[in-house]
């Protein structure tokens, strides 16, 4: 079943689990569910559900130890899903992208680690 949300078209029974799985800190399980997702999506929305990914590998990066590879693999997240307006396709991407550079900031100049970032849907998380 696809259904459309928002502005794109998506698979809510692959894209749901996938935020879900993100949104608890299991990084590298939605990194493969929200791959799925990517692979079936629209041209149009590859480089958004990218981002999402890239998050994901960044924060999975992260927790191994891997400073230099989080940094890099989360600087080129917050250039595709910054290409989206504030809300996209019912997802707070500007509060996404504030958390984000608090992640960048704390992964450049080793500040105190912030809280890990959200996907949230309409000010509320998944």
């Amino acid at each position: 079943m696809v259904t459309d949300v928002g502005e794109f078209v998506v698979d809510p029974v692959a894209l749901i689990p996938g935020i879900r799985l993100f949104n608890k800190g299991e990084f590298f399980e939605a990194h493969e569910v929200l791959e799925d997702v990517w692979r079936a999506a629209p041209a149009s929305e590859k480089k958004f559900l990218q981002g999402l990914i890239q998050v994901a590998v960044a924060l999975h990066h992260h927790s191994q130890g891997n400073l230099v590879g989080a940094r890099s693999v989360l600087e080129r997240a917050a250039r595709n899903l910054g290409a989206y307006a504030d809300t996209h396709a019912g997802f707070n991407i500007a509060e996404l992208l504030c958390e984000l550079s608090e992640w960048q900031c704390y992964l450049t100049n080793g500040s105190a680690a912030p809280p890990l970032p959200k996907v949230r849907n309409s000010g509320t998380q998944i």
